[in-house]
This record gives C-alpha cells, structure tokens and sequence, in this order.
C-alpha cells in the first residue's frame, strides 16, 4: 500500500520526528511504500498539503503529535488547535482513512481524536500496528480488532488493548526517512532510543501511559548500528529519547560496551536523561568513554520528603553522589527541578535551592507549575476543562510567593535556568527560543541546555 506519513510539528528549533523515521523504516520492510511531508520546513502548511495530497493516490494516511504543548506553566502554549487544523486539511484532500499516532496523541488519545475530527488513532507505538493496519486495509479485511487502536464505535471511542511487543522485533534503522542533516544543522541534535517504557510511580508522569509500564529493550548491536547510519550522515551530537538512559542499569552498560567496541566513543558526543541512582562511578566512566558529554538527571526536588511524594525512588543524596561522580567522569551535568507539587512548602523549596548550591551541578533548570496528563495519579487532583488548554498544578499555599520567593533564594547565580519565556536571558524553555535559534546558526551543537550554557 501507499502509505503518507504527515510531520505536523513546527516548532523551532526543528526537532527531528524520530517516530517517523522509525514508522517508515516499519512500513518499508513490511512491504509498503512511504512517502513523508514534513510540514515544519513548509511556510504555507495547507499549501504544501494541497500538493502533496493531490498529486498522489494513498491508501492510508499517518499524522503524527508530538507535543500537545510546550509544558511551561507561565507560557502554556497548546499546539492542539494547529494540529486540529491541520488535520482538517488533510481530510479536505484525501478519501484515505486518517490515522493519529504520536507521542502527544498516545497521551490523550481520545480528546485529541474529538478535537480533531478523526475517528482512528494508534495509542502507543506505531511500528507494528500501522504496517498491519495498511495490510488489512489493501486486503480489505476488518482491522478493528488490532492492539492498540483508538476508534469511534457508534457514539463512544473504543480503546482496544494495548501490545508492547519486544523491540529486537523492529528492523534495522537507517534514519533515511527524514531529513536528518537538515535537522542537524538548523536543529543541533539527533535523537536515539536504546528503550521504551518505565515502571516508575511518578505521580506526574505520562510516559507510562504513552509507551507502557514494562521496560522493553533495543539490543545494543541495534542501537549501535543506528548510530553508525548517522554518522554516515555527518551527524555526530545526539541525545538519548529514552524516558531515563540508566533504567535498566545493566543494559546501560550493554550499550556503552557495544558503543565503544565499535569505537564511537571517540567519533560521537553524546547526552542523556538519566535518574540520580541507580547510578554509580562505574557507570558515569562507561558512558564517558562511550561519547557521553552530558547528562540531565531528573532531579525533581531538593527535598526528601517531595521526592516520595513524588514517587520518586532516590534521595537528595543520590543527586549529590550523581552530580559529583560525572563531573569527575568529565560530563557537563544539569539537575531539572519540578516545583510547586501537592504539598510543597517556602521549607521545601529553600531546601531544594540549597541542595542544588551543594551539589554545583552546570546549569540547574527552574520549572515551576506541573503539568497534568489524563491516566496520571496526579490528575485525580485537577478537574479539566478545555481540553485545548494545557492543565497544571500549583501547590495553592506557596502561589502566593513562589516567583519572588525563587528570585530571592537564586538571585544572580547564573547556573540557574527557568521554564519561562518571559526570561529570555536565563530561558531553557527550547520553544521559540531564539537565543537558541541563533546560537545553532553560529554553529553550537548538543543538547539545548549545554548550548544555552556554552555560548554565553
């Protein structure tokens, strides 16, 4: 089958979709031809929908959401309209069935399909789904029994169980379908997955409900192999997409081995998101000798007390103990804070500051304001209402002061960075940040934070 795979994210600096790439590297070997608009390169989207649509016969049409927001408490930009919209345009030009699939789309599947006027989505990932879907619908055979569908039956959406199968499943990736050297110079990075879902507790968490609560590993052999395909390509900064590189630690190692066995420790440099521990000395001098430049732990909270609140499973003296062991590895760190949970107090907050002095990471990043997503143990404490409107939780005894009480407790101290637009000089928020635009185009490479970090 002809099968169209639609980018709608448009966000800048261009992040490249890996799920696309990983899509028509699926559907390729399944048998099926792929062709991809990539609409964040498209000055007139509906144009460029106009001509793609209509100078072709597709079976089937993929769109995909990546974000359904930018997660900032203060800027609470929704991407949600747009996608809608876009959606609408690509239903005005094509009989093929539409399906959404996509990060931001598995996180709430059903209010993106209303909004959106769809009646199909994949919640989860597409890889196996969507090749077989294309299949039943050339064969014209009833595919309303597949995992991992979301569709419209009668007058109510219908969530069909999930499948997570075994990622050594997927083919090989040669991450020819998008155009990743393009991405590389305007966007600074690539993106690479060594895994795919979490059993973690976070309280806040939608990475669970996107991609399963089972951990499910790519072999090391595979991962490496699609690093290689990308320096084939001249690319050579790239950050993990996994949900926490060091969740398994033991395949963590398997990868790094892998890495430097084939020898790209010397030839990539490389970040990842990582959880405080496990992690060890041993493990910040693996990833280190395989390309490692960076990590960005979850940090959260500085206090112990917010981080079982949380659901976390590490204390404030693993964020000491994993902080001190990479620099010493010779990795760049950044400690990512989440403020203003249930039960956050002015006490809790000026212990979360004081950790982040003691433990001296390289930058720390400031968001204050948690996001909720639908599933999560968190929304239980929300009541949402536009569904366009991005909901998060402040913890209503600190409301009052938590802005100036931030300012007071960091003052000048430039290691600090905030999730917040209207602080352009200190902003890691990567949406519209053209501070960071114009240091990619100076030629600044990595991940966004130590971009903003080095070219100071």
């Amino acid at each position: 089958m002809r099968v169209a795979l639609v980018n709608t994210n448009r966000m800048q600096p261009p992040i490249a979709p890996i799920g696309l790439d990983y899509l028509g590297e699926a559907l390729n070997a399944a048998g099926h031809r792929v062709e991809l608009l990539d609409l964040c390169w498209e000055p007139d989207p509906h144009a460029a929908v106009a001509r793609f649509l209509d100078s072709a016969d597709f079976g089937l049409v993929g769109i995909t959401l990546r974000n359904t927001d930018d997660c900032g408490y203060t800027s609470r930009q929704s991407f949600l309209p747009e996608f809608a919209d876009l959606v609408g345009a690509v239903r005005a030009h094509t009989d093929a069935p539409i399906v959404l699939g996509g990060v931001g789309f598995s996180v709430m599947p059903e209010q993106v399909l209303a909004l959106s006027g769809a009646a199909l989505g994949i919640w989860g990932e597409g890889e196996f789904a969507l090749p077989e879907l294309a299949a039943r619908l050339e064969r014209n055979q009833d595919w309303r029994d597949l995992p991992n569908l979301v569709w419209r039956r009668g007058s109510a959406w219908q969530r069909n169980a999930p499948s997570f199968p075994e990622l050594a499943g997927l083919p090989p990736m040669s991450r020819r379908w998008v155009d990743n050297r393009r991405y590389f110079h305007q966007g600074g990075q690539a993106g690479f997955e060594t895994k795919r879902g979490c059993p973690g507790e976070c309280v806040y968490c939608a990475d669970p409900i996107a991609k399963g609560k089972q951990t499910r590993l790519r072999p090391p052999e595979a991962v490496a192999a699609e690093l290689e395909a990308l320096l084939e390509q001249g690319i050579d900064h790239l950050h993990t997409c996994d949900g926490e590189f060091n969740l398994p630690v033991s395949h963590a190692f398997d990868v790094c081995e892998e890495m430097v066995r084939r020898g790209l420790g010397d030839r990539l440099r490389w970040y990842a998101y990582c959880s405080p521990a496990p992690f060890s000395p041993q493990l910040a001098l693996a990833m280190r000798r395989a390309g490692c430049v960076g990590i960005n732990f979850g940090a959260d909270n500085g206090d112990d007390a917010m981080l079982r609140r949380l659901g976390r499973a590490f204390a404030s003296s693993d964020i000491l103990n994993a902080t001190r062991w990479s620099k010493d590895a010779g990795m760049a760190v950044m400690l990512d804070l989440l403020l203003g949970s249930p039960h956050e107090t002015r006490e809790s907050l000026v212990r979360t500051v004081e950790l982040m002095r003691r433990a001296a990471p390289d930058r720390v990043g400031v968001s204050v304001g948690v996001r909720v997503y639908p599933g999560t143990e968190l929304a239980a404490r929300v009541t949402p209402t536009d569904p366009t409107e991005p909901l998060f939780y402040l913890e209503p005894q600190i409301a009052p002061f938590v802005f100036p009480l931030l300012d007071s407790l960091i003052g000048d101290d430039q290691r600090f960075l905030f999730f917040d637009p209207s602080r352009p000089e200190r902003n890691y928020n990567y949406n519209a940040n053209q501070r960071l635009i114009d240091a990619i185009g100076r030629g600044y490479r990595g991940a966004y934070w130590d971009i903003l970090r080095r070219c100071e």
